[in-house]
């Protein structure tokens, strides 16, 4: 009895130095009655053992006895797989059910399970809710599956946080929408237009006004006007027509029709329907600068070069056809490939190197190459040249070589200068023409006696 009294009276007089609550005795006094200033040892009455007010856990000093430290906290997401994160988030909602309402600790368990479910999202398959290819007005959806790029839906406006948000990219246009907005698409596929209607608008800003879009967007049909009342009107420099700030985001684009006519390469303003148009065209050989504009070839120098070059190229492709080491080589497949198919189209790709001059030197490299493999390198090849037809003298010639020309009607190669110095007409088609007249002459009177 007397080490009980004891071990009561060390729990009291060791309190908690941080503990500013008073004891339930001094709750008790009123509010106009003194509090006596009285010592530890003095305020210290000897109580029976079986007194409770000792066991108080309020006035025992906390010294962390009271705490299990070797049990899993609530809520704790330790876990690295998603069967570990379920099973903690189905612990954390049983805990949430068991606390008092409107508790701080129910608040905080509340808090830990939003914290587990965001952690779940993080890591869980993506195969499991939603498909990995969706096909949606001729678009083909493909989920991503990179959790740190940022992006901005094409739809709804707003950043796309990988991290916790399921988003597609369309293969064809590369449109990128939440998986939420895939639905409130209302837009067909770019990449539709230009497989089946793979052509420009030539015409240089093509405005018609507001008035013929009833002062509606173009693509959603939101209300817009120039004031910016309730939408801002943003014009589209390729096709003319206005749009609302969640179709038009002031991307930057060249202008074909600007740069056949104009050889004006600066970009402008265009929507985002267009942007994605006019970047999936870039590469497509669809204009013939001949019939657009045929001054171009005068004002430009580069381009009277380079359809030289691209004539020789075409010069030398019979070789290639019919030569087995070329062919498997496969010297005729190039990035161009319509630069071994025609000479006159030519894709705003094309012109933009042309611009900045690389297109020149990626095609002379070619040039030098086909050249070095008919004139060097293969036989056959070599076996297939020409001996001038007026001369007869001096080397090999070659259709596609500088000093030499050829005859539009039998493909004859001749020197120039032995061309321009004897006549202008071929003397090998003066005598075919020849033998023609002779074979086709009628017989005389005394053929038929």
């Amino acid at each position: 009895m007397e080490y009980d009294e004891k071990l009561a009276r060390f729990r009291q007089a060791h309190l908690n130095p941080f503990n500013k609550q008073s004891g339930p005795r001094q709750h008790e006094q009123g509010p106009g009655e003194e509090v006596p200033d009285v010592t530890p040892e003095e305020a210290l009455p000897e109580l029976p053992p079986g007194e409770p007010e000792f066991r108080c856990p309020e006035r025992v000093m906390d010294l962390g006895l009271s705490e299990d430290h070797f049990s899993r906290p609530v809520g704790l997401f330790l876990a690295s797989d998603v069967q570990q994160l379920r099973q903690a988030i189905e612990e954390c909602k049983q805990v949430i059910l068991e606390l008092p309402e409107q508790s701080e600790k129910q608040k905080d368990a509340v808090v830990r399970l939003i914290h587990l479910r965001l952690k779940l999202q993080e890591l869980k398959d993506p195969n499991e809710d939603e498909p990995n290819i969706r096909v949606l007005l001729e678009h083909r959806f493909y989920k991503e599956k990179s959790k740190s790029v940022k992006q901005t839906c094409d739809k709804c406006n707003t950043i796309i946080w990988g991290l916790i948000q399921t988003w597609y990219t369309c293969t064809g246009c590369y449109y990128r929408c939440h998986s939420k907005c895939l639905n409130l698409i209302s837009k067909p596929c770019v990449s539709s237009k230009v497989s089946h209607q793979a052509e420009y608008e030539l015409n240089i800003c093509p405005e018609t006004g507001l008035d013929s879009q009833d002062y509606r967007c173009a693509e959603c049909r939101a209300p817009i006007s120039l004031r910016g009342v309730p939408s801002e009107a943003r014009q589209c420099d390729y096709t003319g027509q206005y749009y609302c700030s969640h179709c038009h985001w002031n991307d930057l684009a060249v202008i074909p029709a600007r740069v056949v006519h104009n050889w004006d390469f600066e970009p402008r303003k265009v929507s985002r329907c267009s942007m994605r148009y006019l970047a999936l065209m870039v590469s497509r050989p669809v204009l013939r600068l001949r019939e657009i504009n045929p001054l171009l070839f005068s004002y430009v120098e580069e381009l009277v070069e380079i359809r030289k070059l691209r004539q020789d190229i075409l010069l030398m492709k019979p070789y290639f056809i019919t030569c087995r080491e070329a062919m498997e080589a496969r010297l005729l497949l190039q990035d161009r490939q319509h630069f071994v198919e025609n000479d006159e189209m030519y894709s705003v790709q094309d012109l933009l190197d042309v611009h900045a001059g690389r297109l020149g030197c990626s095609l002379t490299e070619i040039h030098t190459l086909f050249a070095k493999h008919i004139k060097l390198d293969c036989e056959r090849c070599q076996a297939k040249g020409f001996v001038c037809e007026l001369c007869r003298e001096g080397d090999v010639l070659f259709p596609f070589d500088s000093h030499t020309s050829v005859c539009a009607d039998c493909s004859a190669v001749f020197h120039r200068d032995c061309y321009y110095d004897n006549s202008t007409t071929c003397p090998k088609c003066a005598r075919l023409s020849l033998r023609k007249q002779s074979l086709f002459q009628e017989p005389g009177p005394d053929v038929e006696a």
